[in-house]
């Protein structure tokens, strides 16, 4: 087999140790080998560095393990092109795994270019993609920190949600403060209400009739109001450094909020999962298939199986069935169309893929081409069906074959 790296480098990467394999050229023409054990401490991954720069690597590859490929790789991309590859594409002959063995056949794959790189995005959009995953969870907590209060307050017998939407709007700030300060009557505390929950006074007479113990219930309310403030100003810190990293590109930015259902945050986060360079996705589909939202292929012998899609970002995909159920309820789009059209042959979920698919297509072309996105109608689909549409593609096809076609309508 034709050797097309002369000196490449594989790496099995492990939480504490790093066992490095360096293919390059022996006497006779011959291939040898050499293999070496790191720690994964700083200053080991220096050495590491070093040891690869004197046996002049062109090459380093490592299978993404978890999260410890990181330090690993944020120390060899100064010096070295470094590949991340997928674990699927490395499996060796069962029974001769150990950890020399797996650097070793690393190695060798890749001076022979059976494996191809994973997309590990420049650093500024990695530090953007950590704060936007961060102020995700933040998020999530707050919503779970919130409905945990729901649930205190319904064992002291409290019904605020059977009158108000939420339990943390003014009136609900102002009738928690009310019984954490020791307020028990229900005519008080139905007094506070503000805004349009005024005509519903009675109603909330009712529903803070309660057996709230400022003992219990007090201790618990007060920890997760605190808990709740905290994940707020978290939250607003986090998405405050978003915008910074975020200010030199705010252009492209909005160009992709012109996509229906795309707002302020699921642009952050296309932005952040994806990047801003498409020179990495040689075609839309590749995009596409690299992100997981397109079905999988699965044939063999003529038949065709169900193809599962392949796990690709999690944040990518909540982030665009956020922006493609969105889309779904927008007014006379292409996008709102297609979702129905599809929702009424194949259910609901399908749709939700498929206009998945349609925002990250879009997405692709705004950003390479530096566009606003163009919307082709609700009637797209029956335009493109239309009689006139399929005459005239069986025309271009007639005159592919060297053929002069003229029309006429029947009488």
């Amino acid at each position: 087999m034709d050797v097309l790296i002369e000196r490449c480098a594989g790496l099995d990467v492990h939480r504490d140790t790093v066992v490095a394999t360096v293919r390059r050229p022996g006497p006779g023409g011959a291939r040898r080998s050499q293999t070496r054990t790191f720690s994964t401490m700083t200053g080991q991954l220096q050495s590491l560095s070093e040891w690869l720069e004197s046996e002049k690597v062109t090459l380093v590859g490592m299978e993404s393990t978890g999260v410890y490929w990181k330090p690993v790789y944020y120390i060899l991309e100064e010096s070295f092109p470094v590949w991340v590859i997928n674990a699927e594409h490395l499996r060796n002959v069962p029974g001769r795994k150990t950890d020399v063995a797996d650097s070793v056949w690393l190695a060798q794959l890749l001076e022979h270019g059976l494996v191809s790189p994973s997309f590990v995005p420049p650093r500024q959009i990695r530090l953007l993609r950590d704060l936007t995953r961060h102020g995700r969870r933040l998020t999530e907590e707050r919503t779970r920190t919130i409905q945990r209060l729901e649930k205190v307050l319904q064992d002291a017998g409290i019904k605020l949600t059977s009158v108000a939407s939420t339990i943390l709007g003014k009136t609900g700030r102002a009738i928690l403060a009310a019984l954490l300060a020791g307020e028990e009557d229900p005519v008080v505390l139905a007094e506070l209400a503000k805004g349009r929950l005024r005509p519903k006074i009675p109603a909330l007479r009712e529903a803070l009739a309660h057996r709230f113990r400022l003992e219990h219930h007090g201790l618990l309310v007060a920890q997760m109001l605190a808990h709740v403030d905290f994940l707020e100003d978290s939250i607003a810190q986090t998405y405050h450094q978003v915008d910074v990293l975020l200010r030199p590109v705010m252009d492209v930015v909005e160009l992709v909020m012109t996509i229906p259902g795309v707002g302020r945050r699921v642009a952050e986060v296309l932005v952040a999962e994806v990047g801003l360079d498409m020179n990495a996705f040689p075609t839309p589909a590749h995009l596409a298939s690299w992100a997981g939202i397109c079905p999988g292929n699965n044939a063999s012998g003529g038949k065709r199986r169900a193809g599962h899609t392949r796990h690709g970002s999690m944040w990518l995909r909540i982030a665009l069935t956020e922006a493609a159920q969105s889309a779904a309820r927008t007014r006379g789009t292409y996008l709102a169309a297609h979702h129905a059209q599809i929702r009424g042959r194949r259910g609901t979920q399908k749709a939700v893929g498929a206009t998945r698919h349609d925002i990250l297509i879009a997405y692709f072309h705004i950003v390479r081409d530096r566009v606003p996105y163009h919307d082709l109608g609700p009637d797209w689909n029956d335009r493109r069906r239309s009689t006139e549409q399929q005459a005239r593609r069986l025309m271009r096809q007639l005159e592919k074959l060297g053929m002069n076609v003229t029309i006429e309508p029947a009488t």
